[in-house]
């Protein structure tokens, strides 16, 4: 059993919740805007083992800080704050917390990174005669745009290819996540997709990397956990 302290009590905080009450784990704190307006210390979170956040952008470098000054290893899953995230990063390490950050915990996506990243390479061929191109598509209500996980498939794209990867955001209805890569040509198209059929990926993915953070040290990565547990 895993002792897990949940920052936010947005739809996805409530995913996390139910989830590790559904798997054993014991959620000692969960912890909405108006419970965050006091300092974070490791007993107002409930002495856990680590911490899940999925807060807000404007938040969560705060919310981040105040586990890692308080000792406890934490897993955030907000987006929006990149610059902010990138130099408590470097606090971090330099003073020996735990932190992994990841703007889209469905596992699935880690794997399909990897996918595109090596049918960008071989699209990417002059003699190949192919465009690339991404579209992102997520509900009304999402905040950023290109999604996080649109910039990570771009980056592991470009980096193989050493071309850019264009991106196409879309905002519509109630669709938790769908991204497409489209290498096209003057007579033919191949297309990747990667769907979220259902919010609770996200969720099951955050809670799945947080048991795993629990006894390590540093600033780690999604390619961490997967060198770990798949490799």
């Amino acid at each position: 059993m895993t002792r897990i302290a949940i920052l936010g009590d947005g739809r996805m905080g409530q995913l996390v919740a139910a989830l590790a009450r559904e798997a054993g784990d014991s959620v000692v704190a969960h912890l909405g805007p108006a419970e965050t307006m006091q300092p974070l210390t490791r007993e107002r979170l409930g002495k856990p083992d680590v911490v899940v956040e999925f807060t807000m952008p404007h938040a969560a470098a705060r919310l981040v800080r105040e586990c890692l000054d308080a000792g406890v290893p934490v897993v955030s899953g907000t987006t929006g704050w990149d610059s902010e995230r990138i130099a408590l990063e470097a606090r971090a390490v330099a003073s020996g917390g735990t932190m992994l950050w990841s703007p889209n915990f469905a596992l699935g996506v880690q794997l399909f990174a990897k996918v595109v990243a090596d049918a960008s390479r071989r699209f990417a061929h002059p003699a190949a005669g192919f465009d690339a191109h991404l579209i992102e598509t997520h509900h009304v209500k999402k905040l950023d745009a290109p999604s996080g996980t649109a910039k990570l498939l771009a980056q592991h794209a470009e980096r193989a290819s050493d071309r850019a990867m264009p991106i196409t955001s879309v905002r519509v209805g109630q669709v938790p996540g769908t991204h497409e890569v489209v290498f096209d040509a003057a007579f033919e198209q191949v297309r990747l997709v990667h769907e979220a059929r259902d919010r609770r990926v996200f969720a099951a993915g955050a809670l799945t990397v947080a048991r795993w953070l629990v006894d390590r040290r540093g600033v780690l990565t999604l390619d961490d956990f997967f060198g770990d547990v798949i490799a």
